[in-house]
């Protein structure tokens, strides 16, 4: 009897990578096997990413190219999963006809059963706002007498959905309302990748802040926050390092923040979105909160951990911004100085408050600022990886290429070292001396 081969292509944030290897569990339980190859599958899926338009056009591209893929192979199945797949639904096959199954971000878990009985034109799109998302045990790679995960560190899935409704964002339509895991399921999951080998975890989340404040998580402590869960996971032996994403300012509670001066695996690493430095344009977007909120929570966060490296999201050019709004936000990146941040043109995304928003920025004003903000933090970015020149950080290796390595300090810097001295493989820990900064990379030597 032939294999079933599978091919999988992931777009967008770490909870889709996370989504996709659920897939593929699930699809080699019943038997079929993963390829990395798309010419040689039998099913195709595409696991997609509505938060910008780029993202969006990038699947319906590749659908065009498999649909030639599919006239030489017509039992090829193609599945468009994710948050296209949940915001455009029935509409994709209406554009793509080629396309077999389309599955929404609630309905993976069945994903081996809707292609069982998949016909043409199948779309399972439903969104429950009670949600419960399923324990689930990640796999192991089977290793003659042992059994290891695939790779050294993982990410954790802790939470789905958003109750913000920012005025751009796609993802309450896409993922549904908030959903938080059961303490039970999340620490059993971080037990079995510790123990098989993983040596670090990355909790995910749209809004990781507010883990525990729309369900009942614990059944022993009904007002369970997400530090108790941060400081219980921490707690597992053999866990070299924690991190988690992402965060919403008007959350971030002091509580939190004093994780990162009293847990000693947690990583001084930050990501704080802030979208815009402009308080006009904050309220705009309904971020609830302030640009002096969001200076004071920086400010803390620095006083419990005094080299913590803060990156950020900012959106350039949203609607009714002015050349003093975008000033603002210059002011910002210069009061804060963010290690790193991930900027982009605003897009008009369907469905969202701000798609219906007047004073539509020129993409030519808009490509503009993004220059001159991306210019100014490439500037701070090199800034800051010169003050590292001269320290011995703890870094993981991540890659081996030959004697070389590619290695992660705890502040998620790259650290490449030219000559490991002995072979190291990923995973393992060492010091390294830092004698050269780049801007986006730092490179050292065994310290």
């Amino acid at each position: 009897m032939h294999s079933r081969s599978f091919y999988i292509k992931t777009f967008g944030c770490q909870m889709n990578e996370r989504d996709s290897e659920i897939m593929a569990q699930l699809l080699s339980e019943h038997g079929y096997i993963e390829t990395s190859d798309s010419d040689d599958s039998d099913l195709i899926i595409l696991n997609t990413c509505s938060i910008r338009a780029k993202a969006e056009q990038k699947v319906m591209s590749l659908l065009g190219v498999i649909r030639k893929q599919k006239k030489k192979k017509p039992n090829l199945k193609i599945c468009v999963a994710g948050c296209v797949a949940q915001q455009e639904g029935r509409q994709i096959i209406e554009r793509m006809p080629h396309v077999d199954l389309v599955v929404g971000t609630q309905n993976i878990y069945q994903l081996a059963e809707l292609l069982e009985h998949c016909d043409k034109d199948s779309v399972a799109t439903s969104l429950d706002d009670r949600y419960d998302i399923p324990a689930f045990i990640p796999a192991m790679v089977d290793g003659s007498s042992e059994r290891r995960p695939a790779a050294f560190k993982k990410f954790l899935t802790i939470m789905q959905g958003c109750n913000n409704y920012c005025t751009y964002c796609v993802v309450p339509y896409t993922r549904g309302r908030e959903m938080s895991r059961k303490v039970t399921h999340i620490l059993e999951e971080a037990n079995v990748l510790v123990g098989a080998g993983v040596r670090e975890i990355t909790l995910l989340g749209q809004n990781v802040n507010s883990y525990g404040k729309t369900n009942t998580v614990s059944s022993s402590k009904p007002d369970y926050s997400f530090s108790d869960l941060l400081r219980e996971v921490a707690a597992i032996p053999g866990l070299d390092r924690l991190r988690f994403t992402s965060s919403n300012p008007k959350d971030l509670s002091d509580e939190l923040m004093r994780c990162f001066a009293d847990v000693e695996n947690l990583c001084p690493q930050f990501h704080l979105p802030v979208q815009s430095g402009s308080d006009r344009i904050l309220t705009l977007m309904n971020r609830k909160y302030t640009r002096e909120l969001y200076l004071d929570k920086v400010s803390a966060l620095r006083s419990y951990s005094p080299d913590i490296a803060i990156t950020t999201d900012m959106i350039i050019g949203f609607p009714g911004e002015t050349e003093q709004d975008f000033e603002d936000t210059m002011s910002l990146l210069e009061d804060v100085r963010f290690h790193g941040s991930y900027s982009f043109k605003y897009s008009d995304r369907p469905g969202t408050r701000s798609a219906e928003l007047e004073g539509k920025v020129d993409e030519s004003v808009k490509a503009e600022r993004l220059l001159r903000f991306q210019t100014r933090q490439n500037e701070i970015c090199l800034e800051h990886n010169r003050n590292y020149v001269g320290k011995v950080l703890s870094v993981m290796v991540e890659k081996v290429e030959g004697t070389a390595l590619v290695t992660r300090a705890t502040t998620n810097h790259l650290v490449h070292i030219a000559d490991g001295m002995r072979k190291y493989t990923p995973g393992e820990t060492l010091l390294a001396k830092i004698v050269r900064a780049g801007h986006h990379s730092l490179s050292g030597e065994p310290g």
